[in-house]
């Protein structure tokens, strides 16, 4: 083990990445609701940070768990180190929105305004709507003696109300703000200049809050919100049913430990002090932000039908060899073909499998799903397979975190259909991206496989960067047929042909790849490695990257999210170089390559290289053998984003970020838009 100054804190590092998102936010080239997006981004991933990471490291803390990960920060510093962190940047984010994006939606004619920059007549239409469409739906909780105090859920908005009954006595309640957040007004006076007039729905609750205590003295309002602990525990030993014991967590995760509590610095110290000793709260876990609690609502702003104010619209393309009503097993045996989405259309993917549903030759489908979202087209056709007599088989995993009651749903609905349902494993998430379809041909029977780096879900596909593939290889067809009998029986097949598959040989081979690489610097001088990933976390991977780094290997790193290696350090890292894009599309896919003395191998899959996903996950990753798809994935997700000089940042030896600048007289590159010129040219 090297010593703890050898790596970056994770979670540490994890806010170094959303600070990356609010620079986006900053970022003036941006469309002005684009940057609003960015800052309710920032919002929602902390979040998620809370619910999860923190949630996680105060249950330790407060249980005594006290070991140092890697970095050497036991769980209490970590904690520490994150409050100290975060202070800072949640002053920006509400500086960013109120001193830059607010004015600047104004200006385009869109106004979220506080009650007291109201009109006349817009607090009349306001009390209007809050009377006709609020107050109905409004439950004031009381508490004292008699009243408890009331639950609160995860990541509700809450009004504190202080009131002062006849006798004197000072009175605490609660009322939860309902949705929507942003409630539409009438246009501004200059109705000229404000054609989307908006008000915070706490403000209106507030400004209207004695029609909810009449005969009582209204001593003041404030907005809080709680954050919960939303991460779900399933025990192994408990889990005969993983659905019901998915259920069964899903209802207690409502109840979760508090783990942080949001107020506005306007909240008297005795009220703060009584919703901590309520909560189970310490100080530390307290966050007063300057202005309007939960930015996360500024989706609602996005979601506006103005496309002259967001990014520019494009429609991704299909490939130029795979025509729009081409049979797509008749192309897959004609050669591999390769999918890079968002700018390529993930459509080729659901009518592989529709295709596969409706084919009177098709035998049999076999399919991973992890996040398919809403209204998934690829689930409709998998109830189509079943319902054509086909045998189809989904390994659904209902442990997606924060999808497990859209997967629950999902899998009952393919269950009712005849769908052969199984639901992974109560320990190892099933985060593999893999279609099996077997089909007989007329020389016999063949498999065809469709894998990925991202999920089966059309939404995403639009708005994350990713890698699909097709082939009818029959070593992969083989080892995708061993990887479902693993998921579905109790097959423990550990020879796979080409899958690396996690946990059982992916560890293991990419070692092998890494020392190969230091073998062939050693011999030849011409070491080379390019790794692609959203994290990077795991110590002994690491560690070899360290040892190729010390042995001359040159090593390029693009890690869009939390990375622990620290590059650019004299004797130990001087060969790495890692940088972050962060832009229009989220980084997803996932790449591997190998230069092996000029004999180069790329690998792209499903896997971080983090202890969960080499240990705890069923991941695949899988080669890319043709020659000019090799070229195409190592020049798109590989060379191009490492020439980025518009949206890349450096990572430097202390844990910073730094934008890269481009050279004077070299041309900007933004590594996404790029592709998105490329792919309009072809």
């Amino acid at each position: 083990m090297l010593p703890p100054a050898a790596y970056i804190n994770r979670e540490l590092s994890w806010i170094e990445f959303n600070r990356r998102v609010l620079e986006e936010a900053c970022d003036p080239s941006h469309p002005p609701l684009e940057r609003a997006k960015f800052l309710a981004i920032f919002a929602t991933n902390l979040d998620e940070f809370f619910m999860i990471r923190v949630a996680g490291l105060r249950a330790q803390s407060l249980e005594g768990m006290g070991a140092p990960g890697p970095d050497g920060l036991t769980p209490a510093q970590t904690l520490a180190e994150i409050r100290q962190h975060l202070l800072p940047l949640l002053e920006q984010h509400n500086r960013v929105w109120e001193d830059e994006i607010k004015p600047l939606l104004a200006s385009h004619g869109i106004c979220v305004l506080r009650w007291s920059e109201l009109d006349s007549a817009q607090r009349k239409f306001a009390t209007e709507y809050f009377n006709r469409e609020i107050f109905p739906i409004l439950t004031p909780l009381a508490v004292d003696n008699a009243h408890p105090f009331p639950h609160i859920s995860n990541l509700s908005l809450s009004l504190a109300v202080l009131l002062r009954g006849q006798d004197g006595r000072e009175l605490f309640a609660r009322v939860k703000i309902p949705q929507p957040r942003l409630l539409p007004l009438n246009n501004c006076e200059d109705s000229q200049h404000c054609e989307h007039c908006f008000v915070w729905a706490e403000e209106v609750v507030g400004a209207n809050i004695s029609t909810l205590f009449p005969g009582m003295e209204i001593n003041g309002t404030y907005p809080f919100r709680v954050t919960r602990d939303a991460d779900l525990e399933i025990k192994e030993d408990e889990a005969s049913d993983l659905r019901v014991s998915v259920e069964r967590s899903l209802q207690e995760r409502r109840f979760g430990d508090a783990v942080r509590l949001e107020i506005t610095r306007d909240m008297p110290l005795h009220l703060r002090e009584k919703l901590m000793n309520h909560l189970e709260l310490a100080e530390a876990d307290v966050f007063a932000v300057p202005g309007v609690l939960d930015l996360s609502c500024l989706w609602e702003l996005h979601r506006l039908q103005l496309p002259e104010l967001k990014d520019r619209a494009f429609t991704p393309r299909l490939p130029p060899d795979m025509g729009e009503n081409e049979d797509l097993f008749d192309r897959i045996r004609k050669g591999e073909a390769l999918l890079h989405h968002p700018y390529e259309s993930f459509m080729p993917v659901v009518n592989f499998v529709r295709a596969a549903a409706r084919d009177p030759d098709v035998l049999a489908i076999k399919q991973t799903l992890y996040r398919v979202g809403k209204n998934s087209q690829i689930v409709q056709a998998l109830i189509e397979a079943a319902s054509n007599g086909k045998q189809v088989a989904a390994v659904v995993e209902l442990k997606a975190r924060f999808d497990e009651e859209n997967n629950i749903q999902w899998a009952r609905a393919l269950e009712e259909a005849g769908v052969h349902v199984v639901y992974g494993f109560p320990v190892h998430k099933v985060h593999a991206k893999v279609c099996l379809v077997v089909r007989r041909d007329p020389d016999g029977i063949r498999r065809y496989t469709h894998l990925g780096t991202g999920n089966y879900n059309a939404q995403t596909a639009r708005l994350y960067t990713d890698l699909g593939f097709f082939t009818c290889d029959p070593d992969i067809g083989e080892d995708v047929s061993h990887l479902f009998n693993y998921l579905t029986g109790y097959s423990q097949h550990r020879d796979y042909k080409k899958l690396l598959v996690a946990p059982v040989n992916m560890r293991t081979r990419l070692t092998q790849l890494i020392e190969r690489e230091i073998a062939h610097q050693k011999q030849y001088g011409d070491g080379r490695l390019m790794f692609k990933m959203n994290a990077l976390v795991d110590p002994r991977i690491i560690e070899l990257l360290y040892c190729a780094s010390q042995t001359g290997v040159k090593i390029d790193l693009i890690v869009r999210g939390v990375c622990s290696l620290r590059p650019g350090v004299p004797g130990l890292s001087d060969n790495i170089n890692v940088i972050s894009i962060v832009g229009r599309f989220l980084e997803h896919s996932r790449v591997f390559y190998f230069h092996n003395h000029g004999v180069e191998e790329i690998y792209i899959g499903s896997a971080d290289l983090m202890q969960r996903n080499l240990d705890w996950r069923v991941e695949t990753i899988f080669p890319i053998e043709d020659e000019t798809l090799k070229q195409r994935i190592k020049r798109e997700t590989l060379e191009l984003p490492l020439q980025d000089n518009v949206k890349a940042r450096r990572l430097t030896p202390e844990g910073h970020y730094v934008r890269v600048q481009p050279s004077p007289g070299t041309p900007h590159i933004n590594s996404q838009l790029k592709l998105l010129g490329m792919m309009e040219e072809d």
